[in-house]
């Protein structure tokens, strides 16, 4: 059976293409002004599939969609739900929760807790621990026959979300008469499974841990945003089509374009399993594509109430590559960079951008795909976007792609939703010359962004009119901060790496700098020969604004396992606590996560949970997985 699949268009919506921008205290230059993009629906689901097709064989060749790579990189994730538990006698003890972007928007992470109970997810299992006691009191095994390492969580109330991802061999189907050999499938059929698939797993957590749904996507996860209980997951797919090639690449290219030609709209569109057998696919009207790159890829935002249970994903999709996802409750949005500027060979020079696609999360339906726009350059993460009185902030290093060149500068751009476009309306140039961005964080009106090659400029960027942003300070210190962090105080707190004045990194530092007027490093921290996963990974930093705790994984100058180092943060300096390690033999054993509740430290590792005190670090009990 399968559902919402195939429904006409009654219409088709056309959006216009980027205005012109204004220019922000920098010179005029036209070379500098956003490329145009705008999104069409389809007509139906004929004209939907024509133009996949299309698309498609714009970039096949004798080995298939060769020539194409992804940019690798994924969206950051994660931060917490603390959903409340129904029918509780007394408030939940004052808790720490993943760190996370924005407030509104829960994102999944590896472990999560309301409090009363912390939900970990490892080695394929998921364990609840009762944090008042300090025992696991339930494990259960998932679903799906396979050790699920990199599975994330979202808490809602009693019900917890897996969300995994498999790479899975494709499996082939039998030759029909005077087909391909055995064990290939026909040109132009699709093949029977993605290589990438993504497994959710609702568990319901009201007294045993039992699992409630599941449904299987035929794409890639690539992130998820919660608010309330409702979940938008956001995946990814590419055509799965056979391709024979052939002798010679000529005759290997004409085969696969012959497959292209005959493959049917499922081969573009993934499928998304529900437990038992209903089959869901993106209805044709809810399909649309940027006019400026048709793209043969699919990003699909799926929607569910972990309330409700795992029913029709509402999908709603865009005939376009994506890699990062930023959203605050009340907008979700996608961005990514057309795929042929990652195709190798490459003979010239190729100008970087970033496609931005707009949902409107209010409430909790189908999201409505709103807007769409483009900035020049490469953003590095979530960080680099925000939202902030109906403007979209993005921070973006907008080198050329071209080899051998070093040659890069970063700009900020402010982005207005006028109708169905995403405009520029402000812009600053010029920051970082000949670097590139380490990390960046909005803060109300203001923006703070860190280029780095040899020595770490921190630009304060005033952002109060939109239309105008301008520089009001920067600092120039060896080394840089690849994760920036608000203090309790209004103060600025940095984790990166330090360097030498040629630009060598020499290990962890972690700066405390004060951010009212001209910007100043009040104090750091430095652990020589040390690597931390905060500085890629914001969900593997702790701050507890109650008493100024920082917690960090940090690997040592020898490569040993992960442990967690604990920081006092002040108005005015960074000391060190002391550091906590989780008992085990394996890299793996390493500490990855940490939470506070009430009074207690928590450090989380594959192997299990670990508790001390949040103050002094001692009365540690340790809680094995098994």
């Amino acid at each position: 059976m399968r559902g919402g699949i195939f429904l006409p268009v009654a219409t088709t919506l056309l959006l216009a293409g980027i205005a012109g921008c204004d220019r922000s205290g920098q010179a005029d230059d036209r070379n500098t002004e956003a490329p145009t993009v705008r999104l069409v629906a389809y007509r139906g689901c004929d004209a939907l599939l024509d133009e996949l097709r299309r698309a498609t064989l714009d970039k096949v060749g004798p080995y298939g969609l060769n020539g194409v790579i992804s940019d690798g990189m994924e969206a950051l994730a994660k931060a917490p739900s603390a959903g409340k538990v129904p029918g509780a006698p007394a408030p939940a003890p004052e808790h720490s929760t993943t760190n996370s972007h924005e407030p509104g928007a829960d994102e999944p992470d590896l472990v999560k807790t309301d409090g009363r109970r912390i939900v970990a997810f490892a080695g394929g299992r998921l364990r609840v621990v009762d944090p008042a006691s300090r025992k696991v009191t339930h494990s259960l095994e998932l679903p799906g026959g396979t050790r699920y390492d990199n599975g994330e969580l979202l808490l809602s109330g009693d019900r917890v979300l897996v969300l995994t991802r498999q790479a899975r061999a494709v499996p082939f189907d039998g030759p029909a008469p005077g087909g391909p050999a055995p064990g290939r499938p026909l040109p132009g059929r699709p093949l029977p499974e993605s290589t990438q698939t993504t497994r959710l797993t609702l568990v319901d957590l009201s007294g045993e841990p039992k699992v409630a749904g599941t449904m299987t996507a035929g794409a890639d996860y690539l992130d998820a945003r919660q608010t309330g209980s409702t979940v938008r997951v956001v995946v990814r797919s590419q055509p799965r089509i056979y391709f024979p090639g052939g002798d010679g690449e000529k005759k290997a290219t004409a085969a696969n374009r012959e497959a292209v030609s005959k493959a049917p709209l499922d081969a573009w569109l993934p499928s998304f399993e529900a437990e038992g057998g209903t089959t869901y696919r993106t209805p044709c009207d809810q399909v649309s594509r940027p006019s400026s790159d048709a793209g043969s890829s699919m990003l699909t935002v799926l929607t569910f109430d972990l309330a409700k249970g795992l029913g029709d994903p509402r999908p709603v999709a865009v005939a376009a590559d994506g890699s990062t996802v930023y959203g605050d409750g009340k907008s979700l949005y996608v961005t990514g960079s057309p795929p042929e500027l990652f195709a190798w060979p490459r003979k010239k020079a190729v100008e970087p951008r970033t496609d931005i696609y707009k949902f409107d999360t209010r409430g909790n339906g189908r999201p409505s795909y709103v807007a769409s726009g483009s900035v020049k350059g490469f953003l590095l993460n979530q960080y680099s976007m925000s939202e902030h009185e109906g403007n979209l902030r993005l921070a973006a290093t907008t080198s050329r792609i071209e080899p051998g060149s070093r040659a890069s500068q970063s700009s900020v751009y402010v982005l207005a939703q006028h109708g169905a476009r995403l405009d520029q309306i402000g812009r600053l140039d010029g920051l970082g010359k000949g670097e590139r961005i380490h990390s960046v964080r909005f803060i109300g009106a203001t923006g703070y962004v860190v280029t780095f090659r040899q020595t770490d400029p921190l630009y304060v960027v005033d952002l109060e009119d939109p239309r105008r942003p301008r520089t009001t300070g920067e600092l120039k210190i060896n080394g840089y901060s690849a994760y920036l962090h608000p203090t309790a105080d209004g103060k600025l707190l940095g984790v990166g790496q330090d360097a030498d004045s040629s630009g060598r990194t020499s290990g962890l530092q972690v700066s405390l700098f004060d951010v009212s007027a001209q910007p100043r490093r009040l104090s750091a921290y430095k652990l020589p020969g040390a690597t931390s996963q905060a500085e890629f990974d914001p969900h593997a930093f702790l701050y507890w604004p109650k008493t100024g705790l920082t917690v960090v994984p940090v690997t040592p100058r020898d490569g040993g396992r992960p442990e967690a180092l604990a920081l006092k943060i002040t108005g005015t300096s960074v000391t060190r606590l002391g550091t906590v390690r989780n008992p085990g033999k394996d890299f793996g054993d390493g500490v990855s996560r940490s939470l506070v509740i009430g009074d207690t430290l928590w450090t989380f590792s594959g192997a299990g949970a670990h508790a001390v005190d949040a103050s002094t670090l001692k009365g540690g009990d340790w809680l094995a997985y098994g």
